[in-house]
């Protein structure tokens, strides 16, 4: 929405309704078809009878199997407007499950779309089993640089403060992570951090998490025991702390299993951070290996020694990933590009 908003006159939220079904229940998709179904139709009508109030355009982020849209296709279709969507995926494994409601209004809306901004390219090819190349567009993640190169400018107070709170040694590299702890990919994501940090433990570092959740005892226990004493979870922080916490600390680890790109290793370098990560999905979207970051196949060990042996490393792609999120992926650039794209319908 910031970046619509150096966009376009007006940009409203205008439903908080939420489609999101976690467990498969056909019973509550189908009541959610129902109360989308009727709420869109209450919106058209509202809007063909204040046509001075009527959207130019209708805009949804994030479409998929487990929370369709069901406002954004009947509205636009009864006000003729195009219809855009942000992030969507498509998989025909779903259409049988217990997701086939919310499967079937996915591949519906993302049918009807005028437009399809992609941030990871690894969602392009379920995508185009349904629509057409020339309406998909892969815009990469981005974020307002700002607080990240202010937190940057703060790194010799925040890592005086945080070794002071948290007994940590400065004269050693720290090693940030910033993510949920949360059964599935989450856990597996930190269990192979664990199994990494383990074989590096004969090495001088820290560990600073910042997440919490209802998985932390297994990630506690899991870190605990890849190299006692070395980690510090440091809980739920505020997004300007965690700012701080990657701006006081010389590299970001994290394996991202599944995941689809990772806003934190974006935020990471923001802060002139270099990112150890996988090349799978979209992370070699966010992170540029060899020139913001290292990207492994499957196993970070080997990258992550690389660079907690080499200061120089370091530095160097730590300025440049500085450099690369604010000149490519900042929210003035993707402003620019998204003005592009929603001008021309």
């Amino acid at each position: 929405m910031d970046a619509l908003e150096r966009v376009a006159d007006q940009v409203e939220l205008v439903s908080t309704f939420r489609s999101f079904d976690a467990d498969g229940d056909l019973a509550r998709q189908e009541a959610l078809r129902q109360q989308g179904e009727a709420l869109a139709s209450r919106m058209a009508a509202q809007w063909r009878a204040a046509p001075h109030a009527r959207p130019d355009l209708w805009f949804t982020y994030h479409v998929y199997y487990k929370a369709p849209d069901w406002l954004g296709p009947a509205v636009s279709a009864a006000l003729d407007i195009p219809y855009v969507i942000a992030e969507a995926s498509y998989a025909q494994k779903r259409a049988s499950g217990p997701w086939a409601v919310g499967h079937e209004a996915a591949a519906h809306a993302i049918s009807e779309a005028r437009l399809i901004i992609s941030p990871s390219r690894d969602d392009v090819a379920g995508l185009q089993e349904l629509v057409a190349q020339d309406r998909l567009v892969h815009l990469p993640p981005f974020l307002d640089v700002a607080p990240y190169r202010a937190a940057a400018t703060q790194r010799k107070s925040a890592r005086a403060r945080l070794a002071k709170a948290h007994g940590l040694d400065s004269a050693v590299p720290w090693i940030a992570v910033a993510a949920m702890m949360r059964p599935g990919d989450k856990a597996a994501s930190y269990r192979a951090l664990a199994a990494a940090l383990k074989s590096l433990a004969e090495l001088p570092w820290n560990l600073l998490v910042a997440g919490d959740g209802s998985a932390r005892g297994e990630v506690q226990a899991a870190l605990e025991a890849a190299a006692p004493g070395r980690a510090r979870l440091l809980g739920t922080v505020a997004a300007r702390e965690v700012a701080e916490i990657f701006a006081a600390s010389d590299l970001y680890a994290w394996p991202a299993m599944n995941e689809a790109y990772g806003m934190a290793l974006l935020e990471a370098q923001a802060c002139g951070l270099p990112v150890v990560s996988v090349a799978r999905r979209g992370v070699p979207d966010v992170v540029i290996h060899g020139r913001t970051g290292l990207l492994a196949e499957n196993d970070i060990t080997e990258p992550l020694r690389e660079l907690l042996t080499d200061a120089k490393r370091r530095a160097s792609l730590g300025r440049e990933a500085a450099a690369f999120v604010a000149s490519e992926r900042s929210l003035d650039t993707a402003a620019r590009r998204l003005k592009k794209l929603l001008s021309a319908l």
